[in-house]
C-alpha cells in the first residue's frame, strides 16, 4: 500500500474530525475536498473532478462512494475498507446513491455537515446532493471543520514540508543556473520540474509561474514561451512538492545591467519579506503580517504597486490550486500558532516603468517565532 502516514495518525486526525463535529452538534460529515479525504484516509486520486464522497460518522465510522477506475485506487493509498461504487449510466445518479449508503450508516434524520467549499463539488453536483438528502438529513455548510484541523502539522508533515523546501531550492538552483540572454522558458521550466521529479518529488497542485519582459509583471501561468533579451527580467513562483505538501518560492531574476529602481524594489521587497517574517509568531494575527507588508511598502514608496495579499498556508493541496486557508490580507483575525507553515510573497510591479521585483519563502511558525524552510539566500540575482 502507499499511505504516506501510519495508521495511528490517520485514525488521531478522525477522532479530531469526530471532536470537531460533536462541538458542532454534527452527527457525520460529507466530504468533497481531495485533501480532506487525503488528510483522514490517505487516500490519493485526482478522480474527484468527477462526483466523489468521503464520508465520516461522528462514531468513527467511515465509507468512500467513487467510480470504478478509483476503486483499486482507494484499496492501494487508504485506510478506507468500506468502497462503494457508483455506475456511470445516462441515468447515473450517484447523490441518491450516497443517501443509500448513508441510510445503511444509520444518518437518516441526521444533522450533517457538508464540504461545499469545494473543487470536488460542483454547483451542479450541489443541487443533487441536495435533492437527493433535502428530505433525507439536515444539511450544513461544514468546509472549513477538516480545513482547519489541517492548518497544524503533526511532525510527519513538517518532515514532508521540509523535503518539499530542499526540492524547492533544486529548481531555484536549476533556474538560477540557465538564466542568461537567450535562455529559452521552457528550457528553465523544463529543468526545474526535472531537479523535482529526479529526488522524488510530485506535480505541484498548479502550474509554475513564469514571465519574462513585460510578462514579468503577471503572477499567475499563461501559455506560451519566449526568450530572454539581452536586457530582460524574469519572474518565477513555484513550489518543491512531496506527498502532495508544498513549499512555495518566488524570485525575480534580472538579465543584464539592472535599471536602479530595481534595485530600490529589491531592497524594499526584502525589508518587507524580513517585517512580515519578524510578524509571523504565535499569537500574531495574519492581519498583523499583511500590516508589516503594508507599511513597509508603503514607506518606501510603492503603495501603488503592491498587492493586497501577501502569502497564504500551504499544506496537502490538489489541483487546481496549491493556496491553502487562511490567507495573509488587512485585518484578518485568524491567529497564528506554532505548527503552521506559510508561503510569505512580496510583490512589486510597477506597470508605468514595466518593471517587475518579487521575493518570497515557505516558513514554518515555532514556539517563538518561524523558520525560513529555503537555504537560499535573497540578495539580487544578475545574470
Amino acid at each position: 500500500m502507499a499511505v504516506h502516514f501510519p495508521r495511528e495518525e490517520l485514525a488521531g486526525r478522525r477522532a479530531a474530525a469526530c471532536k470537531a463535529m460533536a462541538e458542532r452538534g454534527l452527527d457525520g460529515l460529507l466530504m468533497f475536498r481531495q485533501e480532506s479525504m487525503y488528510y483522514l484516509t490517505g487516500y490519493d486520486t485526482f478522480g474527484y473532478v468527477f462526483f466523489q464522497c468521503l464520508y465520516l460518522g461522528a462514531d468513527g465510522r467511515f465509507f468512500l462512494l467513487t467510480r470504478a477506475p478509483d476503486l483499486r485506487q482507494a484499496w492501494h493509498t487508504s485506510v478506507v475498507e468500506d468502497v462503494r461504487v457508483w455506475v456511470d449510466a445516462p441515468d447515473a445518479k450517484p447523490a441518491e446513491d450516497l443517501r443509500s449508503v448513508l441510510e445503511e450508516y444509520g444518518a437518516k434524520g441526521k444533522r450533517l455537515g457538508v464540504e461545499y467549499e469545494s473543487y470536488g463539488l460542483t454547483a451542479r453536483n450541489g443541487m443533487r446532493l441536495e435533492a437527493a438528502l433535502g428530505n433525507f438529513a439536515q444539511l450544513e455548510d461544514a468546509s472549513d471543520l477538516v480545513t482547519r484541523l489541517r492548518l497544524v502539522k503533526s511532525p510527519a508533515e513538517i518532515a514532508y514540508v521540509r523535503k518539499a523546501a530542499e526540492l524547492g531550492d533544486l529548481a531555484l538552483d536549476e533556474a538560477e543556473r540557465l538564466a542568461a540572454p537567450g535562455a529559452y522558458e521552457g528550457d528553465i521550466l523544463a529543468a526545474m520540474h526535472a531537479a523535482i521529479f529526479r529526488n522524488g518529488g510530485d506535480d505541484p497542485a498548479n502550474e509554475f509561474i513564469i514571465g519574462s519582459g513585460k510578462d514579468a509583471l503577471l503572477c499567475r501561468y499563461f501559455s506560451g514561451r519566449r526568450h530572454l533579451e539581452p536586457q530582460d527580467q524574469l519572474t518565477l513562483e513555484f513550489a518543491g512538492v512531496y506527498r502532495h505538501y508544498h513549499s512555495c518560492l518566488m524570485r525575480t531574476i534580472l538579465i543584464g545591467k539592472p535599471d536602479p529602481r530595481h534595485r530600490d524594489m529589491h531592497k524594499a521587497a526584502v525589508d518587507a519579506l524580513e517585517a512580515c517574517k519578524a510578524a509571523t509568531r504565535p499569537g500574531a494575527t495574519m492581519g498583523d503580517v499583511f500590516a508589516a507588508h503594508a507599511v513597509t511598502l508603503d514607506k518606501a514608496g510603492y503603495r501603488e504597486h503592491r498587492m493586497n495579499a501577501t502569502g497564504y498556508s500551504l499544506g496537502t493541496t490538489f489541483a487546481p490550486n496549491w493556496m491553502d486557508w487562511p490567507m495573509f490580507y488587512r485585518d484578518n483575525p485568524e491567529v497564528i500558532g506554532p505548527g503552521m507553515v506559510f508561503f510569505i510573497h512580496i510583490i512589486i510591479f510597477d506597470s508605468p516603468k514595466g518593471l517587475a521585483m518579487t521575493t518570497g519563502q515557505t516558513v514554518l511558525v515555532t514556539p517563538g517565532g518561524c523558520e525560513t524552510l529555503s537555504r537560499k539566500g535573497l540578495e539580487l540575482v544578475v545574470k
